[in-house]
């Protein structure tokens, strides 16, 4: 830990965040450095900015032993942990304009020495193209894709691999995969990650660390419309998808995935397009599993509007908005494409609820949709879309449920 006494990580997000919290936690003097003042402010009060579980706690010790600190303004540190937004342009295209800045903004504090290690999920060459970006502006430093072994800066990559309500734990247990430029860019990662990481870490090269998180992804994404797919066909034919499901998996190698509203959150309904970005003419599967996710929002608006019909006053409850259970992470989420829909459609009054979040997103604004308590929205509606597996939702009373049209998304009811 000697040679990193002190972590800069850029980003102070969902990920960024949490790792700065257990860096700090080991006796890691860490700066976070994020362009939004009010989470350089909530930070430094201790505080986090989103709901994830015991990281407030966290924050909060690791701020007032002075081991965390926020700032808008980058720092010299021995390594640069940098964990910004990689989302999708228009045309379903990678957008790593946020790590090129990063990279650029880090790189007139960098010395002879020092590490700086791209964590944002990115398509494969991104490490490539922070080194060339910061050669670019320290010609007085030399990179690794310059003189490989002997550079003055070692550049990798190492993917965060985490799940949303069990970040804090994950970050420490789950193995890691270590991709450096060079080797010596390798162990140095190495040895920075092994001060908290209690997994197993794999060291391979930085296009190998790309691709394995796009996989990961990936693999989920192609099973998942699978299961769509099969919810479509099983729709045509009147059989209940969640009872084919059920019978099929009974088959000892048979594991089929369960179908929903679509697909959500920053990594799987995203990365999967940053390997059909990179091969567009080889990524056929993976191009037309994210089609029929992206799909399955249109599919069950079409269904609760056909059902909405036979309604003389449709009054609707859409139950959850997160895109996946117990959370408030609402990026990428199927269900707000849903309502969102549902609202232009001028079918009615739409109850949205929604238990993680006070108030309805901005997109969802609408003289149409109101947000509305779990209880009062199903004793309201004569039409019910159960949208999210939320916890809250598990335990309604039946009675509640008879006469109305219901439409269970999930499988969950």
């Amino acid at each position: 830990m000697a040679q990193f006494r002190k972590i800069e990580v850029v980003g102070l997000g969902y990920i960024g965040l949490p790792t700065a919290a257990v860096f700090a936690d080991q006796g890691v003097d860490v700066v976070g450095v994020d362009t939004k003042a009010d989470i350089v402010d909530k930070v430094n009060q201790g505080k986090a900015h989103f709901g994830e579980p015991n990281l407030d706690a966290l924050v909060r010790r690791v701020v007032e032993t002075k081991k965390l600190r926020a700032s808008l303004k980058h720092e010299d540190a021995d390594a640069y942990m940098i964990a910004v937004p990689t989302p999708l342009s228009a045309g379903h295209r990678a957008d790593i304009t946020y790590v090129e800045a990063a990279a650029a903004a880090i790189a007139p504090c960098l010395k002879a020495g020092d590490l700086v290690v791209l964590e944002s999920t990115s398509p494969v060459g991104t490490t490539e193209k922070i080194s060339a970006i910061m050669a670019g502006l320290r010609p007085d430093l030399s990179f690794p894709h310059q003189k490989g072994e002997l550079s003055d800066i070692r550049v990798a990559h190492c993917p965060e691999r985490v799940l949303p309500g069990r970040i804090l734990e994950e970050v420490v247990n789950n193995p890691r995969i270590i991709g450096g430029m060079t080797r010596k860019c390798a162990q140095l990662a190495l040895s920075l990650y092994q001060i908290v990481v209690k997994g197993e870490c794999h060291v391979t090269n930085a296009r190998t660390a790309e691709l394995s998180k796009l996989t990961e992804n990936a693999f989920r994404d192609v099973n998942i419309a699978f299961a769509n797919e099969l919810s479509f066909i099983c729709d045509k034919f009147g059989i209940n998808v969640w009872e084919l499901i059920r019978l099929a998996n009974l088959h000892p190698r048979v594991n089929v995935l369960r179908p929903g509203p679509g697909v959500g959150g920053h990594c799987i309904a995203v990365d999967p397009w940053f390997i059909v970005d990179g091969a567009p003419d080889d990524a056929k599967l993976i191009r037309a599993s994210r089609e029929i996710n992206d799909s399955k929002p249109d599919f069950v608006v079409n269904k609760v509007k056909k059902r909405a019909s036979e309604l003389r006053q449709p009054v609707i409850a859409c139950l959850g908005l997160a895109y996946k259970a117990d959370v408030d992470d609402l990026r990428e989420s199927p269900a707000v494409e849903v309502v969102k829909k549902l609202g232009q459609s001028n079918l009615g009054k739409i109850l949205v609820v929604e238990p993680h979040v006070n108030k309805l997103p901005h997109e969802l604004e609408s003289p149409n949709l109101e947000l509305a308590d779990f209880e009062v929205a199903v004793k309201s509606a004569n039409l019910i879309v159960l949208l999210v597996a939320h916890r809250a939702f598990m335990h309604v009373d039946r009675d509640m449920l008879k006469d109305k049209f219901v439409i269970d998304t999930v499988g969950a009811w």
